[in-house]
């Protein structure tokens, strides 16, 4: 099992704790430590109903080893999944920072490591069904709003840019006023999602508020299960967090969020794939003249033509 906070893992914080548990949460314990990965499976009401107990119980196991709810400790397990064995051996271990006196492969290996760290503990965190339903919704909204702003900016346009080239009424703001603006005439049958890994950008939460208000379907993609985001949206998908080395907020929690949106756009493109495609290949011949053509490769034989004269257009 894995870890959310200081390196100590799932099954070592349930062991610890075994003699605070009652009879009822130790049954919990033990369901764990027989099953570790099985919380990657099994929703909150799935583990109570195993453990004879209820969910509200399960979370306050959770709060009892040091998480804040079920979707965190499942970050833990996920954690621990995504290190292995093979990861123990690792010289820079999930999270640490660099030193100034590492070289530039130690700075690499860090670095490649965490961010395979943030996509297999997404991967992990993924409820594949409720993004499937997402999906649904989407391929047959009238309209959809995506709110970024800073750094989730970039994903909101990026998502944006693949949902518009097959046909999704799909727009994208990483500015409040205008965002506002939009969410405020959106109705029943248009939708919003609200990007930001921490959830707390008070501007998201304000469009995605004003989205819901208006009527829209909501959706949160955020690291955290508690933020103000999450608990705004009807609908929330989890991210893992964010490494921490010299930067605030490095690129591996970018990447996970790039890693849900893809998702995300594969399942919607899934939907009516032979008309999607037909679409796409309409957009690409629509912007090919746009396009400067390849240079040849180097050892192959130029195409045999008339040379250019001097002062020709071919020559400009």
């Amino acid at each position: 099992m894995g870890s959310t906070e200081g390196g100590v893992r799932v099954s070592n914080r349930i062991q610890a704790n075994l003699p605070q548990m009652s009879s009822v949460m130790v049954k919990i314990a033990e369901l764990l430590l027989e099953n570790p990965t099985a919380p990657l499976d099994w929703s909150i009401t799935e583990l109570a109903e195993r453990a004879g107990t209820s969910a509200a119980t399960v979370t306050r196991f959770c709060r009892l080893i040091g998480y804040s709810g079920y979707v965190q400790f499942r970050v833990g397990v996920a954690s621990d999944v995504g290190r292995g064995d093979a990861h123990e051996s690792w010289r820079a271990d999930i999270g640490r920072g660099f030193d100034p006196d590492d070289s530039p492969r130690d700075v690499l290996g860090t670095l490649l490591n965490s961010h395979m760290h943030s996509l297999q503990t997404t991967a992990g965190l993924i409820d594949i069904e409720l993004v499937a339903g997402v999906a649904r919704r989407i391929s047959s909204c009238s309209h959809l709003d995506i709110y970024g702003i800073g750094g989730s900016a970039g994903m909101a346009a990026e998502l944006q840019s693949r949902l518009y080239r097959i046909g999704i009424n799909a727009h994208c703001w990483g500015e409040v006023h205008g965002g506002l603006t939009s969410a405020a005439i959106l109705s029943d049958g248009a939708m919003a999602l609200g990007i930001s890994n921490t959830g707390r950008t008070e501007e998201t939460i304000q469009m995605l508020s004003q989205a819901k208000s208006s009527g829209a379907f909501t959706i949160a993609l955020t690291a955290s299960a508690d933020s103000p985001l999450a608990e705004l949206a009807d609908v929330t998908v989890i991210t893992a967090a964010a490494e921490r080395y010299l930067q605030p907020d490095d690129l591996s929690a970018k990447h996970s969020q790039l890693f849900v949106l893809d998702l995300l756009y594969l399942l919607v493109a899934q939907l009516d794939f032979t008309e999607i495609a037909t679409r796409l290949a309409a957009s690409a011949m629509a912007v090919s003249e746009h396009r400067r053509p390849a240079l040849p490769v180097r050892g192959t034989r130029r195409a045999v033509g008339p040379r250019p004269t001097p002062g020709s257009i071919a020559n400009v």
